[in-house]
Parts: C-alpha cells; sequence; structure tokens
C-alpha cells in the first residue's frame, strides 16, 4: 500500500470502493479497486472475491488487451484485497446515454468494434463475461473503452456454466432457463441488447418501460422476432443484421 498514493473515491461496489491512486515511483495513476475483508465475509462473498481475482489474472497475462479493464498490481492489508487496475475517467456507455441520448450509428459501431476485440481476448482464453451491459463499459480521456467488472465472468475451459447471473435485459435465453448449460455464445447474445440499448435506448426486451424482472425474463424467453423492434428506414441494413444476428433465440 505505500507503493501508492490514493486519491479520491471514483467508484463504489458491494465489497468495497475504488479509488484513484498514484504509483509512487513512476508517477502514474491507476484504479485501485479495495474490497473490504469483513464485508466480504459478511455477504458470504468469498468465492466471488476470489473468482474476480482469478478473472482479472487471466485476462491480464501475456499480452495486454487495451479493450479490458486489466490489472497491474493485487496485494492485501489485514483489511482489504487491492487490485491495481487501469485507470478509466471518461465515464460509462449508461451515464453518457442517460446524458446525451442515443448514439449516432456511427459512434455505435466504433465501440462495437472495440468491445468485440475485448470480449474476443477473453473467449480466446476460455472465459465468459457473462455481464455485458452500457454501464460495465468505460470511457478514457481519448474516447476509446475498456471492459469492466469481471465479477461474475468465468473459465468454462473445463466445465460449462449453468448459473442464471447477469443483468435481466441482458441475459441469453440458454442463461436464464435453469440447468441449461452455455459458453461464451452467450456474450453475444448480450452484446446484440447493448447495441440495441445504445440506438434505441432502452433493451429490446423492455417494451412499455417495464422494470419487472420476472417479465422481462418472460419476453427475453418467449420473443422470436427482436428484427421487428428496428425499422429498416431508420437503421442501415448492415447495422439492423448485426443486432438481429447477436440476439436471436438460437438454445436448446
Amino acid at each position: 500500500m505505500n507503493d501508492f498514493s490514493v486519491h479520491r473515491i471514483i467508484g463504489r461496489g458491494g465489497f468495497g470502493e475504488v479509488y484513484g491512486c498514484r504509483k509512487a515511483d513512476t508517477g502514474k495513476m491507476y484504479a485501485m479497486k479495495c474490497l473490504d475483508k469483513k464485508r466480504i465475509k459478511m455477504k458470504q462473498g468469498e468465492m466471488l472475491a476470489l473468482n474476480e481475482r482469478n478473472m482479472l489474472q487471466a485476462v491480464s497475462t501475456g499480452i495486454d488487451c487495451p479493450f479490458i479493464v486489466c490489472m497491474t498490481y493485487a496485494f492485501h492489508t489485514p483489511d482489504k484485497l487491492c487490485f491495481i487496475l487501469d485507470l478509466m475517467n471518461g465515464g460509462d456507455l449508461h451515464y453518457h446515454l442517460s446524458q446525451h441520448g442515443i448514439f449516432s450509428e456511427d459512434e455505435m459501431k466504433f465501440y462495437a468494434a472495440e468491445v468485440i476485440l475485448g470480449l474476443e481476448h477473453m473467449h480466446k482464453r476460455c472465459i465468459v463475461y457473462r455481464d455485458l451491459k452500457p454501464a460495465n463499459i468505460l470511457l478514457d480521456e481519448n474516447g476509446h473503452i475498456r471492459i469492466s467488472d469481471l465479477g461474475l465472468a468465468c473459465d468454462f475451459s473445463r466445465k460449462k456454466p449453468h448459473a442464471s447471473v447477469g443483468t435481466h435485459g441482458y441475459m441469453a435465453p440458454e442463461v436464464l432457463s435453469k440447468g441449461t448449460s452455455y459458453d461464451s455464445c452467450a456474450d453475444w447474445f448480450s452484446f446484440g441488447c447493448m447495441l440495441y440499448k445504445l440506438l434505441k435506448g432502452h433493451s429490446p426486451f423492455r417494451q412499455h418501460k417495464t422494470k419487472d424482472k420476472h417479465e422481462i425474463d418472460k419476453m427475453t424467453l418467449t420473443m422470436a422476432k427482436p428484427r421487428r423492434h428496428i425499422p429498416p428506414d431508420s437503421t442501415d441494413h448492415e447495422l439492423s443484421d448485426l443486432v438481429t444476428i447477436h440476439t436471436p433465440i438460437t438454445y436448446r
């Protein structure tokens, strides 16, 4: 901890806070994610914290990916677990969507391309992300993005996961279906849902602005033709196909 000077809080999570920090010997700025050990134990989150650390290590080992918030250092104190991560100070896509409205097609294509590269980096390492949504896509000062928060990510190299985890409105049908195993394909369904929200301002499965999780899940499982929500005269055909291709109901 003495190797870093800690600055203001820049984020909060279920187990702790994220601070801006500066490494003493180089002067480089990072984000320091501090997980409180007592809070982890109280919420029985030991496995979640360990998993996040393992997933961060997996994506940060070898060739660095410029489109994922990677971990440079990890250490612990008597009270906290600390991850030193890439600093992103440009907000997230959810914030910019709420402040400035829907994105243009050119903006969406730019962000989509960088998200694809981040997901491919994970998938090549047999990691399924499981929580792709605008709030988890962070921007830097130059407008480039990184995928953040790998707390729900998991390794599927030995055994495919079957737990229903993620954010309602972005979870693939196979993730919602109890007892059904899945792999990295689930991330591409979430990717299509996220693109749709950037273009339209809402999830394809949140018609009438419903916030009922069960209703959203039901719509996700039963809607077989997402294409009808993207009028052909409002979006170019290639973009319409991209969103449609990545939001199919094609699970077994």
